[in-house]
C-alpha cells in the first residue's frame, strides 16, 4: 500500500532534541515541536498511525541524487534534518 505524504503549507524551521530512552536503551525519542504539529494537524490524531522514511547519503553527491529522484517522483516533499552533538 502506498503511503500518502504529509505536505506543509509553509516553510517550517524548528530545533529540537533527540532523547535517550532508558526503557528501550536506545536513542529513539525525537519530540516534535508545536510549530511542526500546528503545521501538520493530522499528527494530533491520537488513533492514527504514521510512519517515516529517512535517507542519509554518505556523500553530498548521493544526497543531491536522492533529492533529484524525490523531486522527479512528485509525490514526496523531502525534509532536511541535521544532527548535532552538543
Amino acid at each position: 500500500m502506498q503511503s500518502k505524504p504529509l505536505v506543509p503549507r509553509k516553510i517550517i524551521n524548528v530545533k529540537g532534541k533527540v532523547h535517550y530512552s532508558e526503557s528501550s536503551q536506545a536513542w529513539n525519542m525525537i519530540k516534535l515541536k508545536s510549530e511542526f504539529l500546528n503545521e501538520f494537524q493530522q499528527l494530533k490524531e491520537k488513533r492514527s498511525k504514521f510512519s517515516y522514511e529517512m535517507i542519509f547519503g554518505r556523500t553530498e553527491r548521493e544526497m543531491v541524487e536522492a533529492v533529484k529522484k524525490i523531486m522527479g517522483d512528485k509525490t514526496l516533499m523531502p525534509i532536511l534534518m541535521f544532527l548535532y552533538k552538543e
